[in-house]
């Protein structure tokens, strides 16, 4: 079976729907297999951004927006595997003069309600996030719910010598800064959700942030993230979790579809084809997104 079956599997079912409303699900549903996450990245100039990105995700890399660099402005990037791509939008801000943060705030306003989720890096020896704390309450309040916030380079973390080369893990001393790093962003910035604590330059705690990634991020910004990750990222139990939030966007998929005007056996006959839809979704997925 190739990508093609797979649609035409999730296809069929739909056959005994009107035609009009066969039609409608039908482009939600493709619409669905080809979308492309959308992932905003920010924080100071050295959190490691770019090298998060390497770490986290393959595939070509392609410019999208090309901005002379005195202009503030988010860049895009697109990164391409197969089929399927992931938007990058690097957002600016942080650290920079709060004089603009009222022009910050209106191109923060234009872009962010097309991310899908925003990680914000802190480097995990950075004690003067002064900076990021007078950013975020004053652009990106109205936004928490989208930002996943991730202390990266833990590898630096004192007493930066005792990283455990061999076990690629920190110290028992380096973990407790670790925490306590953790702790003062939680204090601060009281995310909605659990913070990360990653290495991008050694992969250390890259998997751990990757399933956080997958709870929180949309049902229909899961299946094709995943086809971009590297590959020792992309395991059975994400994929696992990829499948079923890919089930749960297909099913919300047919609950839009439905109104108050359709008559109740109508209602009973798309309820069975969403059930059988969803059930086919998760059988098919392998083949749709790998």
């Amino acid at each position: 079976m190739n990508k093609t079956d797979g649609l035409r599997a999730i296809e069929k079912p739909l056959a005994s729907l009107p035609h009009t409303l066969r039609n409608h699900i039908l482009e939600r549903l493709r619409n669905l297999t080809q979308y492309e996450p959308v992932i905003g990245i920010m924080g100071k100039t050295g959190a490691g951004k770019s090298s998060l990105c390497n770490a986290l995700f393959q595939g070509e890399v392609t410019p999208v927006s090309n901005v002379e660099s005195c202009t503030r402005d988010a860049l895009r990037f697109r990164l391409s595997h197969g089929i399927h791509s992931l938007m990058v939008v690097d957002l600016p801000g942080v650290g920079e003069s709060g004089q603009r943060d009222e022009e910050y705030t209106t191109l923060y306003h234009r872009t962010l309600p097309e991310l899908d989720l925003v990680l914000w890096v802190i480097k995990a020896d950075d004690r003067a996030l002064s900076a990021d704390e007078h950013f975020y309450r004053k652009v990106m309040l109205a936004y928490q719910h989208r930002v996943l916030f991730v202390v990266n380079q833990a590898d630096k973390a004192e007493p930066c010598h005792e990283w455990n080369i061999t076990g690629n893990m920190p110290s028992p001393a380096q973990q407790l800064t670790i925490e306590a790093r953790r702790g003062a962003v939680r204090q601060l910035f009281m995310p909605h959700y659990p913070a990360c604590v990653v290495s991008a330059r050694t992969g250390w705690g890259l998997d751990a942030m990757v399933e956080i990634m997958m709870r929180y991020l949309p049902d229909r910004a899961t299946s094709p993230l995943t086809t971009q990750l590297h590959g020792r990222l992309c395991t059975e139990p994400v994929k696992k979790q990829a499948r079923e939030r890919f089930s749960e966007a297909v099913g919300k998929v047919f609950d839009t579809a439905e109104s108050s005007l359709i008559p109740a056996p109508l209602k009973t006959v798309i309820l069975t084809v969403r059930n059988t839809v969803m059930s086919v979704a998760r059988a098919v997925w392998d083949w749709i997104f790998f």
